[in-house]
């Protein structure tokens, strides 16, 4: 079970700072605050995964402010899709027809995976609904050929069963509350070396599955979904790491009873 921890991030609004007297519980949102702007604005990588933090905090901090599925059309690549209970359907046809909700979901990641040439990119992290109840998601995004990232695949899943809520004092205006959250963790998978093999990314399907499988054009990042015929649904993210491929992230959503 994930550990339930409470985290309040701005996204890429600022806030006032915390007064000195603030509650223990508030210095250490600010403190978590500013560690997650530094990550935001680290520079200089090839891959850069606060790139993509920034670009799925903005999402989020759009869908808050504009509507929820307002924010999902804008932030969609042309070819997006969204894995639902039933399997993965074409993102942009189906947000079209949406109305937005009254409130939306809230998310924030909490580990950003990106290829080395920083062309392929994963976001795990933790949402919370309006009405309380908590679960985890998996992004992935492209870079575009205008240099921003736009999302290709989202699935996400409330977690069952859900945990005991806790009191929650007031928080500033704006943040974004997600149970399960701790720091932004950015990772970037080796670069190719020059004149040596690079190991072959293998295709993660079985038999009876609907699947489908992006790798970065460095091939240093690969990400599969797949829906089984039991209507389980799962993400298998693998990368270049030491000289090996390596399984970043194996996420999978029971079927629904």
């Amino acid at each position: 079970m994930i550990s339930r921890v409470t985290i309040a991030l701005v996204g890429i609004a600022s806030i006032a700072t915390l007064a000195a007297c603030a509650s223990p519980q508030a210095q250490r949102v600010e403190r978590e605050r500013r560690a997650a702007t530094a990550f935001l604005e680290r520079q200089g990588s090839i891959g850069d995964p606060g790139r993509v933090a920034a670009a799925d905090i903005a999402f989020a901090k759009m869908a808050r402010e504009q509507g929820q599925w307002t924010a999902f059309l804008e932030y969609a690549a042309p070819d997006a899709l969204i894995h639902g209970r039933n399997g993965v359907i074409p993102a942009q046809p189906w947000l079209a027809q949406q109305d937005n909700p009254s409130v939306s979901v809230a998310w924030t990641p909490n580990t950003v995976w990106s290829s080395c040439d920083g062309t392929l990119a994963v976001s795990f992290g933790r949402f919370q609904e309006p009405d309380g109840k908590v679960g985890s998601y998996v992004t992935t995004w492209e870079l575009q050929s205008d240099n921003s990232y736009k999302y290709t695949y989202d699935l996400g899943a409330l977690d069952d069963p859900q945990p005991v809520r806790q009191p929650q004092e007031e928080l500033p205006e704006g943040a974004i509350i997600v149970p399960g959250m701790t720091a932004i963790e950015g990772r970037v998978a080796d670069c190719p070396a020059a004149g040596i093999d690079q190991p072959a990314m293998p295709v993660a399907t079985s038999a009876g599955n609907a699947s489908g499988t992006t790798t970065s054009k460095d091939g240093t990042l690969q990400w599969t979904w797949s829906h089984a015929d039991n209507g389980e649904r799962r993400v298998i993210v693998t990368w270049l790491r030491e000289g090996e491929v390596r399984e970043a992230l194996n996420f999978a959503v029971p079927a629904e009873g």
